[in-house]
């Protein structure tokens, strides 16, 4: 069996941004950048799939600049047993992403695409819909749980109402919520093993562009100070008061 899992380089989730002066952007000027969170949980769970069955291969693959080698080396030392860089410094939004994925699972030919629900960077939610939606592949979003049964996958996902368990035929394409699993601490074996394990680079395979951009980013205005009240009913009118109610 084969596992192709997305990563992105994002701006470490822990780390305060800022936008520019402008409104182009963030200053990211001297932030610490890692694996998507979401994305984290698909290695490990891909791994774990493996260390299950040794059977099974796990490729990662990342769309983005030559900086991204850093997170797919991470992804390696994991578990992952090889990479491949679809090197690129362009625009890109989730149908770009989506198109160059399609590539790469047409060249890797997986069973089986497990990736995070979206990117903490920009929380689009989109990429792995597209992708499922241009393959022709069946999908399970929000999984919380993953079995493998044969030639089928058994997804458990999150929904509004609760949770919801479906049976998908291989090959399919799932994405992954935070419940799902702990990814592991990577121990210093772990990473000297992934310093020889093999990584592709390539150029862009399609001529996908953008059809939305960001125009301008601004920080949230300060919150207002709180306001202390004596009893309940001084609360529902404070809230009327504001129209809350």
């Amino acid at each position: 069996m084969k596992i192709l899992v997305p990563v992105k380089r994002v701006v470490d989730p822990y780390a305060k941004v800022k936008p520019l002066p402008d409104g182009s952007g963030l200053d990211v000027a001297g932030v610490k950048f890692d694996v998507n969170p979401f994305d984290e949980i698909a290695v490990e769970e891909a791994v774990r799939m493996k260390e299950a069955d040794p059977s099974v291969h796990v490729t990662v693959v990342s769309v983005g600049t030559s900086e991204s080698e850093e997170q797919l080396r991470k992804a390696l030392a994991m578990g992952a047993d090889e990479a491949v860089l679809v090197e690129t410094g362009d625009p890109m939004d989730s149908g770009v992403v989506a198109a160059e994925l399609e590539a790469v699972v047409r060249q890797v030919q997986p069973d089986l695409v497990l990736m995070g629900k979206q990117a903490t960077d920009d929380d689009n939610n989109q990429a792995g819909q597209m992708l499922a939606a241009r393959l022709g592949w069946p999908q399970a979003t929000f999984a919380c749980k993953i079995a493998r049964a044969g030639d089928h996958i058994e997804v458990t996902r999150e929904t509004d109402a609760g949770e919801e368990t479906l049976r998908l035929a291989l090959p399919c394409v799932v994405t992954t919520d935070l419940r799902l699993n702990e990814p592991r601490y990577i121990a210093l074996p772990g990473i000297i093993k992934a310093r020889s394990k093999p990584l592709a680079k390539q150029a862009r395979a399609t001529d996908a562009r953008p059809k939305s951009r960001v125009t301008t980013m601004a920080a949230p205005p300060p919150r207002a100070a709180g306001r202390k009240v004596a009893s309940v009913d001084e609360l529902i009118g404070a809230l009327r008061e504001r129209g809350s109610l």
